[in-house]
């Protein structure tokens, strides 16, 4: 409870309130009006949080299954040495939170890639992005915390999955833009 209570406060807060202060795009005036019959989930919006949803809870389990079978173990095997638990815990918690932090770059526009809108145009997603990261670290680095969400300390190596894993949701999406009828 207390890591998806973390879970929620990192990936949702932080960069939710730095997507509201988005300069936004200069030419949304050029665009036509939207029908005032659409919504969020209209002209693929559904599909797009579907698929990324999918895609973020299959790489959580893969990050999950990579704590295991990286020690010569799998999640269904009888008698697990809790380090192992706590590692493929600590991989799938730190995956999750990335995905979430780096996909929120995706939302700054609707079908331009953030290479068109500007990576660091939204100095405050940034920050939010660079915060989130350095409390996932201050859970793990300081004991209490780190007893408390039952978490270990990982290597170099394992921070290099956790962020290309982390990475994949947000290429996806910008793949989707960069396929997308709309992209300009």
């Amino acid at each position: 409870a207390t890591q998806l209570l973390w879970i929620n406060l990192i990936t949702d807060t932080l960069p939710a309130v730095a997507l509201g202060m988005d300069p936004g795009d200069p030419n949304v005036m050029n665009e036509k009006p939207r029908n005032v019959k659409e919504n969020f989930f209209s002209n693929g919006g559904g599909k797009k949080i579907f698929i990324a949803g999918i895609l973020i809870g299959l790489l959580t389990i893969a990050a999950f299954l990579i704590g295991y079978f990286e020690h010569g173990y799998n999640p269904f095997m009888d008698t697990i040495p809790e380090d192992i638990h706590e590692y493929a815990r600590t991989m799938a918690f730190l995956t999750i939170i990335a995905c979430q932090l780096f996909y929120s770059l995706s939302f700054r526009h609707e079908y331009k890639s953030i290479f068109r809108v500007g990576i660091f145009s939204n100095k405050y997603l940034v920050f939010a992005i660079i915060l989130g990261f350095a409390l996932q670290l201050m859970v793990l680095f300081v004991p209490i915390l780190r007893e408390s969400f039952k978490l270990q300390v990982i290597g170099i190596y394992d921070w290099l999955k956790v962020i290309g894993l982390g990475l994949v949701p947000l290429l996806v999406n910008e793949m989707i833009k960069l396929f997308s009828k709309k992209a300009k």
